[in-house]
């Protein structure tokens, strides 16, 4: 499962995407619309941080028990986790 946004992020065309498309091919994609961007702002005030990606990224797996957190930046993920109180398994990518 990945969140939209997280898509225009990592994707830039051409050959060199072959693996991510492959990847996101099975993969669900969470639409990021009104009420995630309102929750997302809300848990950035809360963590006070700054990355809307990483707030959506976090909202998703505080909603998907047992899920794991692919990121580069899991210290980020796990703080705002934390605010939500929530425990998920984070890996670095």
């Amino acid at each position: 499962m990945v969140v939209a946004p997280i898509i225009a992020q990592a994707w830039r065309g051409g050959g060199r995407q072959a693996r991510l498309a492959q990847v996101l091919s099975g993969t669900e994609v969470v639409v990021a619309d009104n009420l995630p961007s309102r929750r997302a702002g809300e848990l950035l005030a809360v963590a006070a941080t700054s990355d809307v990606l990483d707030a959506l990224v976090a909202l998703v797996a505080a909603d998907r028990p047992g899920c794991e957190v692919l990121t580069s930046d899991p210290d980020d993920i796990h703080h705002l986790l934390d605010s939500l109180k929530v425990k998920r398994h984070i890996r670095r990518v």
